[in-house]
């Protein structure tokens, strides 16, 4: 059962790191994404480029790789949980891809994906919960601290008990990863949504 999960690790890994930002920005000519903005790889960074279709299919794309990934892993070797190992290094290699020097983006969007796929109920809450905070708030990074930050909760209620643990790493990471965020956040100088700024996310 090791060998199986390590291996579903592995796969996750290696397919969470695709850089889905940086080779549609490519596509689209728009220039280097590690040149704009934050230099972060994720859909928000591509957004500022301008260049909406670049940044969906950004979204769409990181959203696919976790769920895909988590799928692909619980059809193949089912029965031992390893799409769960598989989802979260999904997100892992999102954020620490080993062909850009470990400097990948935030997860958000790819951990929703992993949602999705491995407790769908937990997914759509979470982004219930998103969609929520930042109508109210107008804070895109507000509202994945918040909605992310209750995944193990909603996990509790709407999921297997091994889900929670999931849900509670893949939380810890998204914080983690927003840390300038939450400093921007706490001092009022955090950028709203529809707003542009010359400060990194």
């Amino acid at each position: 059962m090791a060998t199986l999960h390590i291996t579903a690790g592995i796969i996750g890994y290696l397919v969470g790191s695709i850089p889905f930002g940086l080779v549609f920005a490519r596509a689209f000519g728009l220039g280097n994404l590690r040149e704009i903005g934050s230099g972060n790889i994720g859909a928000t960074n591509v957004l500022r480029t301008g260049n909406k279709p670049a940044a969906f299919l950004t979204l769409v794309f990181d959203i696919g790789k976790g769920g895909a990934v988590a799928l692909a892993v619980e059809y193949f070797i089912p029965g031992v949980h390893a799409e769960l190992a598989a989802g979260f290094w999904a997100v892992m290699g999102h954020n620490f891809p080993v062909w850009l020097r470990f400097r990948g983006g935030k997860g958000v969007a790819t951990t929703i994906g992993v949602l999705l796929a491995t407790a769908w109920p937990v997914g759509l809450a979470v982004i219930a919960t998103w969609l929520m905070v930042a109508a109210i708030t107008r804070y895109s990074s507000l509202a994945a601290l918040v909605a992310l930050g209750a995944a193990p909760a909603f996990s509790y209620f709407l999921a297997p008990p091994q889900h929670i643990i999931l849900s509670a790493l893949l939380a810890v990471l998204v914080w983690a990863r927003h840390h300038d965020n939450i400093r921007r956040l706490a001092k009022g100088e955090e950028t709203k949504i529809g707003k542009k700024s010359a400060k990194p996310d």
